[in-house]
């Protein structure tokens, strides 16, 4: 999609429609770790031909659901001991709305199966750090006139959200739009309640830009490897599996799996782990890492509500040789990647935050191990029930943004919204040669089923 295609015809700002005040909220053990990534982006694509009323819709919309998200109309800031946190007040601009035109741009064209570089230019904020959330909205919407329809770009900053919170939050926005006069699920706001450890981290928040106005910018953070050497080229593909393919699936991780069976997850996982280790040619005693970012609401002691707003997600890693993962059956990967989910218990998190807050530790978002497959979304977020009262999204996506080689997001597939079915759709990304190794692998993509 050229640039010229996409072109910008107005920005504006959303705050909350009601006087709030000033309110502070600390950023806390399970937030911090996500700062080094970048905002994470969404793209939603719907059909239709009142733009303009489409528009005036979600921006009215979204003055009501922020009454509720009030965070996300703020910005990043830190204390007076340098503890990071969300500030709010009323004189903040809020939430940035772009409006764009790309009428030569179907709904049809954005249902391609390659990657995101088709739509880049679709969704704000592409390669800015969560850090620049300190002079920038922690929000950036933009809708843009298709040819058939709207589409609705959102970039939301890591820091303060995950994929819960996420989707949360954009059926929330649907509710109000859909007519509800206030949402059925008001998010639990009181972060501390998961973890109260006041943790100082020695990073500058950047300075305000104010000559670059065309949304992107450099990464402030340094490099994580301090070499400044080219990155592998990457591509990325969207694989959809149909009910009949994902119950294959599980068929055959669970042939011998004795009285507990598999899940749907733990099973595509292993099949999605075993074909890009494939994929890769790895050598029998190279090691590949599975990486699972899992929500911890129901982990932590006590429990946290799912309506907790943040991030309550820890990432999960597990690994093995890739010869020990292709020489033995399916049921092992699955079983590995089982044992390394069930035992991350409450127990498992608070050592884990004890040994983060001890000596923290800024990943970059491409630290997720060597030869990784790391899976985040899931199919259980219902995204393709998010309806602003103009009908269920054509199609959903992630953005360009927090990709690396083994990148992997689970989506509800596009069939869902029509059959109610169990289909999942699979972004993937991967090296070149290994990414045009998995389109060929027929066992891979069950080909027949």
């Amino acid at each position: 999609m050229e640039k010229s295609k996409v072109k910008i015809t107005n920005k504006t700002h959303i705050k909350p429609n009601k006087e709030i005040g000033r309110k502070e909220c600390q950023l806390v053990t399970f937030d911090l770790p996500y700062l080094a990534f970048y905002y994470n982006q969404k793209l939603m694509f719907y059909k239709g031909s009142d733009f303009e009323g489409m528009v005036a819709k979600l921006k009215d919309g979204l003055g009501v659901v922020l009454v509720d998200f009030y965070q996300l109309a703020g910005k990043l800031g830190k204390d007076e001991e340098g503890v990071f946190r969300v500030e709010y007040d009323n004189e903040m601009k809020g939430v940035e709305v772009v409006e764009a035109l790309a009428e030569e741009i179907g709904t049809e064209d954005l249902l391609v199966e390659e990657g995101t570089a088709t739509f880049k230019d679709l969704i704000p904020y592409n390669g800015i750090s969560n850090l620049e959330g300190a002079h920038r909205p922690l929000l950036g919407v933009q809708l843009t006139k298709l040819k058939d329809g709207i589409a609705i770009g959102c970039a939301l900053n890591h820091a303060i959200l995950d994929g819960s919170s996420t989707w949360h939050f954009m059926s929330s926005w649907a509710e109000i739009c859909s007519g509800s006069d206030s949402i059925s699920v008001p998010p639990f706001l009181e972060r501390t309640n998961a973890r109260n450890t006041r943790v100082k981290l020695d990073l500058t928040l950047p300075p305000d830009p104010h000559a670059s106005s065309n949304g992107e910018s450099k990464d402030p953070l340094p490099s994580s490897n301090g070499d400044a050497k080219p990155g592998p080229q990457l591509r990325e593909k969207v694989f959809k599996f149909s009910e009949s393919a994902i119950d294959k699936i599980k068929s055959r991780v669970n042939q011998s799996s004795g009285s507990k069976p598999f899940s749907t997850f733990q099973s595509l996982s292993a099949h999605i782990w075993r074909h890009v280790t494939i994929a890769r040619d790895l050598k029998p005693e190279d090691y590949t890492v599975y990486t699972v970012f899992a929500d911890c609401r129901k982990r932590v002691d006590p429990r946290m509500p799912e309506s907790y707003f943040g991030n309550l997600i820890q990432a999960i890693f597990t690994v093995t040789g890739a010869g020990l993962l292709l020489a033995n059956s399916p049921e092992f990967g699955a079983a590995t990647i089982r044992k390394a989910i069930e035992s991350h218990d409450a127990k498992a998190i608070e050592e884990r935050n004890k040994e983060w807050e001890s000596a923290p530790k800024i990943f970059q978002f491409k630290d997720a191990g060597v030869n990784c497959v790391a899976v985040g979304s899931s199919p259980r977020f219902k995204v393709y029930e998010v309806d602003f009262g103009w009908g269920k999204p054509e199609g959903v996506r992630s953005g360009g943004n927090n990709r690396f080689d083994g990148m992997v997001y689970l989506y509800q597939g596009e069939q869902k919204k029509k059959s109610g079915g169990r289909s999942i759709d699979v972004e993937i990304t991967l090296e070149n040669f290994a990414m045009e190794r998995l389109e060929k692998d027929d066992e891979f993509l069950l080909v027949g089923v």
